[in-house]
């Protein structure tokens, strides 16, 4: 996941409420399996408008959507988080989200900025004909018509878009606390690890946990821990 600090640029001014995920990416591109060429999908049914902003010059391309109330309701389909990165979309402006579309655009690296109704109002008359710009950091929306929105984020989200990490990246950054934790378990069982092994990875069950030691040679092997 991409660390996000400020996206600035276009804002395509869509402004409808109650946007569901059938409408951000029609059930007929779920069966791919890959997330590339999703963008090519996404708002499909409005797409097919030849006027629709989507593809108008001025929008192509733009980084963010400005919605309306309850944007991503519907089905759960994380594919609509994927959609909208693959058209470029990487912070959605509103008044609501879906709680789960929130959650998925978060986990993908998607800024989700609510706000209310008139400050939305007033960034979509902007956004028709000029940038926005979004700072995470210090959580504004701000245009060159010196418009200025403060916006809310949980600290937990923020840390992790700021610093591009999804699960799997906070995981990774766990790792000498996780290969700490795994070598006192094997040593309090008196499985003494030589000086130089690393815990490279470490897997939990009901009965204990089974990790891969590497040595300072490189040799590798697998021990178990019984809880």
């Amino acid at each position: 996941m991409e660390a996000l600090r400020q996206v600035e640029g276009r804002a395509i001014p869509l402004g409808t409420k109650n946007v569901d995920t059938d409408v951000i990416i029609p059930a007929r591109w779920l069966k791919t399996i890959t997330r590339e060429g999703l963008g090519r999908g996404a708002f499909e049914t409005l797409r097919a408008d030849p006027g629709n902003l989507f593809d108008s010059p001025e929008f192509k391309g733009a980084p963010i959507l400005i919605a309306g109330d309850n944007f991503g309701c519907g089905s759960s389909r994380e594919h609509a988080a994927w959609a909208l990165l693959d058209m470029g979309v990487t912070c959605v402006i509103a008044p609501s989200f879906s709680d789960i579309f929130s959650s998925n655009a978060f986990k993908n690296g998607i800024l989700g900025v609510v706000l209310p109704q008139v400050a939305v109002d007033r960034l979509m008359e902007v956004a028709r004909t000029d940038p926005i710009d979004i700072d995470l950091e210090t959580q504004t929306v701000t245009t060159r018509f010196q418009d200025r929105f403060s916006f809310e984020i949980d600290p937990f989200r923020k840390h992790c878009l700021l610093n591009g990490l999804d699960e799997v990246g906070l995981t990774l950054a766990q790792d000498a606390e996780i290969s700490a934790l795994a070598r006192k378990r094997f040593e309090k069982q008196g499985i003494k690890l030589l000086t130089g092994a690393k815990v490279t990875g470490v897997a939990k069950s009901a009965d204990g946990i089974t990790a891969t030691i590497v040595d300072d040679k490189g040799a590798t092997q697998t021990l178990k821990a019984e809880k």
